[in-house]
């Protein structure tokens, strides 16, 4: 079968994060604004070609004064990098069900390669006749490697935000009937 084009619904499709805070507990974030494209052929999900783009500017931790800070230059520097993106180049079966997807991530300006895992959830007809696939994946990545580097040591030892960023996404697309 050809490659085709899944369109991504984004009401339901997430992109969420957590990082470590003052060493004993998680902040939770998601991005609400993002493009993602899929190409692939549906009986053979390695020839997939993913592609995300992420408005920085759209990030959400619940707590305004954290989110500022989050777009300002200690962090993402949104002026100057207001979008996060991943393209993938590589798509391995790692078992039933299950994939590794390689690819270019950008933040703030820097690429690097990184691999998430990612789970094919299933696929079926919605009342409209389209056919509708579900992907959950996850992975992580390590926020200094791209220059987020602010932090703050803690009187009690360590630091008070963790370098490894947990990601987490959830997406369902649709093909054309």
């Amino acid at each position: 079968m050809a490659k085709q084009t899944f369109n991504v619904d984004p009401t339901h499709t997430s992109i969420d994060f957590s990082v470590k805070h003052m060493m004993v507990s998680k902040v939770k974030g998601t991005f609400h604004d993002f493009e993602a494209t899929i190409a692939a052929d549906p009986e053979d999900l390695t020839t997939a070609d993913v592609e995300f783009v992420i408005d920085v500017n759209s990030v959400d931790t619940r707590n305004d004064q954290r989110d500022t800070h989050l777009r300002s230059g200690d962090f993402f520097d949104i002026e100057n990098n207001p979008k996060i993106t991943f393209k993938s180049t590589d798509v391995k079966k790692v078992g039933d069900d299950e994939y590794e997807v390689t690819g270019d991530m950008t933040i703030r300006g820097t690429t690097r390669q990184e691999t998430f895992k990612v789970d094919f959830e299933g696929s079926g007809k919605d009342p409209w006749g389209n056919q509708v696939y579900g992907f959950s994946g996850e992975g992580k990545i390590n926020r200094s490697n791209y220059g987020l580097t602010y932090n703050a040591a803690l009187e009690t030892g360590g630091v008070l935000i963790g370098d490894d960023i947990k990601v987490s996404i959830e997406l369902e697309a649709t093909t054309q009937a």
